[in-house]
């Protein structure tokens, strides 16, 4: 039974230390979810009328709150546990819920009159692309199709959802079943009812039957299951069976991949206290591609239903980004965030030309002069770039976006666009997949069992590499602390509205494409910016989401009234009102270039490059507008962005300057300050003479800090039992969590021969030393180890738990001291202190002295492994 903190809930002891149990939320959410389908069901198998007009919105509406929004918290929550299945599980389901409540909003919508309405040639086009059908039609014509055909592409959009869906839910129960047993029959139920619900809009109402009993199965397990962890949450004690104990061994499906070794290590190096969201943006990059590709072979002539189905997944690949920031994993952060800024505008370009009625040879027209997409091309080989330094599978993915983003290139002929785009959807839907699938596994198990592939170029010649172009090795720089991981998103939003709203006079006068046109740069540079900013102001960075903030406001700006605009033909009083507000951007952009002066100097050329663009910006307020100026200064400001995204992706990912950006032209003085004096004595872990220090304090009675192969702890010795007393009043400690101890090797167990099993035995010699806490029986033989007058203030009545840190200084110590009584240096509830000042800060006016060694090797507590039970499996 796996648990990272220090503390742990059993029925033998060790109450746990949690946040709550998301896993209630979640569970509650999908049962709830499904009864609300299952009443619908069976209603509409027993009278044989389908829901219709308000009760399908209200029934929409339900799904989105219940099964949506309050699972997406219980989603957010599970990560902060460092829970990495429930939190994908649950954020995935509550985009699943949230799509599927959207499309019960759209038949709810829908008109119900036989009426006939005209669709472009273009909604249908894609549906015969493989056949002659195309060369039958002109160009110029439209299609009468009733109403009710709507209603058949409503569905076939659902069903294109729901199939990833089903096969992702299978993943997850599979995956769950390494975990415990009960959430694997939950999502099994989950994944059985989406097949049916899936034949339930093309077949007859015994399908609806069937999904009905199963989602009552779902309602049934969902009920137990959160009865389960509310009752553990609220006794700290496993009282009704289900959680801890999993159907089969992870172990089993295979043995550990020494070959990517390297890279779950690298991993591991940037652990924290969320849980790893790269399960998750597989998971997303498995929806939308898979939707994608049924739209582009055809099945569904209209993309109405399913730019909604792409948006809400969009949304959990974002959620992805942002706990991959939170983890301080630039790479992913940037990944995750590019595909979902893909996605959403692929899907509302998309949504434009069904929604268009325009001739379809006026949309090709319109597609050919816009360049935006490629942007995502050069951004993609950036990625590739920077997967170099990860695996073969981050490698492998993101050449095939790359490809993907190459197929959508809108200068490809109609005919051949969606079936290149759909070939490219279909590769890059298996390897999200295969990424999903071994993600989960691999991070479940905290090794590399589903192979990923070696790093494909060793770090040593990536750096020699991509730093060529300096004289010396020695010469590289350390990353600045003004320099953020959200840099290259910030680069990416706004290179792919620059190039977007590259056009010339001609293509002002066009209305396809400036339709086509809107989605591209209000995406990019409005919404995803606005989530950069987010970032930003998360990242604590001196000037915070100042220019990026400021940049959104322009580029919405911009669509409203040079794309927008020409389409609602704004009156001139109008037009001067954008003249002021241009005005005022030039002002603001004009502090904003100070701003950049402390930064860089690829971020100055781009705050004044775009003080250029805001005064071409201003003469077409002024209907005078030099049409080759302005598209000269969006491409040069898109060149300085792709710099500036392979750039920052490629130094933050080697925490090094490798790539030169300039350093800032204003640099800040530090004023020297003298160093206030410590709250209490100071030692140096690299001296000898600061452990024979900090281990003479411990002597006495004290309690001191202490660095372990985790995070920094508070440690007294067992020869002292008032000094163990003191932890709990230093931390605010409740006196029924147990502390634990501390030896310097296995074989101090050894020689006082508890009465351990053979299997225990093996289990200690492969996990110590090691960020692994094991817990067992008590006995006399704690005695024997030096425990002593200790015995009845460590542990719990019966069981206690020992470690044996992987870490020279900690072992070094103890063999000095002896045991040593230890838990996590933090005032209890708060975060795990991760360098010597955070416990100087928060602790040091109550303990006797702190052994400083910097930066803690990781940012989580140990594992906890319950080996109470071990023999019995």
């Amino acid at each position: 039974k796996l648990y990272n903190k220090d503390t742990m809930a059993s029925s033998d002891g060790f109450p746990a230390s949690f946040y709550g149990e998301p896993g209630v939320l979640g569970m509650l959410s999908n049962g709830i979810s499904a009864f609300l389908v299952l009443l619908q069901n069976f209603n509409t198998a027993h009278t044989g009328n389908a829901p219709v007009g308000v009760e399908n919105i209200l029934a929409g509406v339900h799904l989105i709150l219940i099964g949506g929004i309050c699972q997406l918290v219980a989603g957010l929550l599970s990560f902060r546990k460092y829970d990495h299945l429930s939190g994908t599980a649950f954020i995935g389901y509550a985009a699943l819920w949230g799509s599927y409540g959207a499309t019960r909003i759209y038949f709810g919508a829908l008109a119900e009159t036989p009426t006939t309405t005209s669709m472009p040639h273009q909604m249908m086009s894609n549906l015969s692309l493989s056949t002659d059908m195309m060369s039958n039609i002109s160009s110029n014509a439209t299609t009468e199709i009733p109403v009710c055909h709507l209603c058949l592409s409503i569905k076939e959009s659902a069903i294109a959802g729901l199939v990833p869906y089903i096969l992702l839910s299978f993943l997850l129960a599979f995956c769950s079943a390494t975990v415990n047993y009960i959430m694997p029959f939950v999502f099994g139920a989950i994944t059985a009812t989406l097949v049916f619900e899936a034949v339930g809009l093309v077949a007859n109402s015994w399908a609806l039957v069937v999904s009905g009993v199963l989602e009552l199965l779902i309602l049934i397990f969902a009920i137990y299951g959160s009865a389960a962890l509310l009752v553990k949450g609220l006794t700290q004690r496993l009282v009704l069976k289900g959680f801890g104990t999993p159907l089969f061994n992870v172990l089993l499906l295979g043995t550990t991949n020494s070959a990517s070794a390297q890279s779950i290590g690298q991993e591991k190096k940037k652990n924290t206290k969320y849980a790893e969201p790269m399960a998750l943006g597989f998971f997303c990059d498995t929806v939308a591609p898979f939707i994608f590709a049924f739209y582009s072979f055809g099945y569904m002539k209209s993309f109405c239903v399913g730019a909604a189905w792409v948006s809400i997944i969009t949304v959990a690949q974002l959620f992805s980004s942002y706990y991959a920031h939170l983890r301080q994993d630039c790479y992913h952060t940037t990944k995750f965030g590019l595909h979902a800024t893909y996605w959403l505008i692929k899907a509302w370009d998309e949504f434009v030309v069904s929604a268009l009625v325009v001739e379809d040879s006026k949309v090709v027209l319109g597609r050919e002069t816009m360049v935006g997409n490629w942007f995502f091309v050069m951004t993609g080989l950036a990625l590739c770039v920077g997967s170099l330094k990860i695996d073969v599978l981050e490698l492998i993915h993101n050449m095939l976006f790359v490809l993907l983003t190459v197929s959508t290139i809108p200068q490809i002929p109609l005919k051949g666009y969606y079936i290149f785009f759909g070939i490219a959807c279909s590769l890059f839907t298996a390897s999200s997949l295969y990424g999903t699938f071994s993600r989960l596994i691999n991070t479940i198990v905290e090794k590399s069992l589903i192979p990923v592939g070696p790093q494909p170029v060793s770090t040593d010649q990536l750096k020699k590499a991509l730093n060529c172009c300096r004289a010396k090795q020695g010469d590289q720089e350390a990353l600045p602390q003004t320099d953020q991981a959200s840099d290259a998103l910030f680069y990416l939003s706004n290179g792919v509205a620059a190039l977007s709203a590259l056009h010339g006079g001609l293509s002002s006068t066009n209305p396809a494409f400036l339709h086509l046109t809107v989605p591209w740069v209000l995406i990019s540079g409005a919404i995803i910016q606005t989530y950069v900013s987010r970032l930003q102001v998360t990242g604590g960075g001196r000037f915070g989401s100042v220019i990026s903030s400021i940049y959104v406001a322009l580029w919405a700006t911009w669509t409203w009234f040079r794309f927008a605009g020409n389409l609602l033909q704004l009156s001139t009083e109008a037009a001067y009102g954008f003249a002021a507000g241009a005005i005022a951007l030039l002002v603001i952009n004009a502090f904003l270039m100070l701003i950049a002066a402390y930064r860089n100097l690829v971020l100055l050329f781009l705050t004044a490059v775009m003080e250029v663009v805001l005064v071409c910006f201003l003469l077409s307020t002024l209907q005078r507008l030099p049409y080759k100026l302005e598209m000269a200064m969006l491409a040069l400001l898109s060149t300085i962005c792709i710099y500036g995204v392979l750039a920052s992706l490629v130094n933050c990912i080697f925490s090094q300057r490798l790539l030169p950006m300039g350093s800032p032209l204003i640099k800040e003085e530090v004023k020297q300050e003298s160093a206030p004096e410590p709250p209490c004595p100071v030692a140096n872990s690299q001296l000898t003479s600061g452990i024979l220090k900090i281990a003479g304090l411990l002597e006495e009675g004290g309690v001191c800090g202490i660095p372990t192969d985790t995070v920094y702890a508070l440690a007294a010795s067992c020869k002292n039992p008032q000094a163990i007393e003191k932890i709990y009043n230093i931390k605010d400690r409740p006196a029924e969590k147990p502390i634990c101890i501390c030896i310097s090797n296995v074989e101090q167990l050894v020689a006082t021969k508890p009465p351990f099993s053979p299997l225990l035995w093996e289990f200690m010699r492969n996990v110590y030393p090691g960020g692994i806490s094991c817990i067992v029986s008590k006995g006399d033989w704690l005695f024997k180890l030096g425990v002593g007058p200790a015995y009845d203030r460590v542990g719990t009545k019966d069981s206690i738990m020992i470690r044996v840190p992987d870490h020279t200084v900690t072992s070094h110590l103890c063999d000095i001291t002896g045991p040593l009584a230890i838990t996590s240096a933090n005032p209890s509830g708060e975060p795990d202190s991760t360098h010597h000042s955070m416990v100087i800060n928060r602790l040091g006016h109550k303990i006797q002295g702190i052994l400083c060694d910097g930066n803690s090797n990781e940012v989580v507590a140990s594992t906890v492994v319950n080996c109470l039970k071990i023999d019995e499996g």
